[in-house]
C-alpha cells in the first residue's frame, strides 16, 4: 500500500476537453490540480475539469450565472469548501484562454493553469468578489503557479 492510500487520500480528477482549438496534456493538468489541492490541505476530493469553446462556456455564463457571453472559468462546488472529499466541477474555457494570452503575450497554456488554479481556489472556499479577498486570491495563485512546475516541453 503506498503512502497515499495508507493516509486515506483519494483524488479523483476527471479531465474533459471538448474542444479542438488547443493541444492540452490531460495528465499534466491532473497532476497540477494534485498539486494545489495537497497545497490546500485536501486529500480527498471528486473533481470535473471540463474544458470547452466559449459558446459551450456563454451557454453555462448565462443559464447558471445570468451573464451575458463567455468567460474564463465557471465553478460549480458539490459540497462545501472543506468537505472530505471536496467536491466540484470546473469549467474551463480554452477558446478564452488562447485569446487572453495573445492580448497580454503569454502561453496559452500558462493562461489555462492559471484558470485552472483560480476554479480549485474557489471549490477550496477563496472569494474575489471584493478588492480584499481579490488581493488574497490573486497572491495565492501566484504562489501556488509559482511553486508548481511547469510540465516538461514535449520534443518534436
Amino acid at each position: 500500500m503506498n503512502r497515499a492510500a495508507a493516509a486515506g487520500e483519494r483524488l479523483r480528477i476527471e479531465i474533459n476537453s471538448m474542444q479542438s482549438r488547443l493541444p492540452l496534456d490531460p495528465a499534466a493538468l491532473r497532476q497540477l490540480a494534485r498539486q494545489v489541492l495537497d497545497a490546500e490541505g485536501v486529500h480527498q476530493a471528486d473533481l470535473s475539469i471540463s474544458l470547452v469553446d466559449d459558446a459551450a462556456i456563454a451557454a453555462l455564463n448565462a443559464a447558471y450565472l445570468n451573464h451575458l457571453g463567455p468567460t474564463d472559468v465557471i465553478t460549480f462546488p458539490l459540497s462545501a469548501p472543506h468537505s472530505e472529499p471536496l467536491a466540484g466541477e470546473i469549467v474551463i474555457s480554452v477558446e478564452t484562454a488562447v485569446r487572453e494570452a495573445a492580448c497580454r503575450g503569454l502561453d496559452p497554456t500558462d493562461e489555462l493553469r492559471l484558470y485552472l488554479v483560480h476554479g480549485l481556489l474557489h471549490l477550496c472556499g477563496y472569494d474575489d468578489r471584493d478588492p480584499a479577498d481579490r488581493r488574497a486570491m490573486d497572491a495565492r495563485q501566484r504562489l501556488l503557479l509559482a511553486q508548481v512546475p511547469q510540465p516538461a516541453e514535449a520534443s518534436p
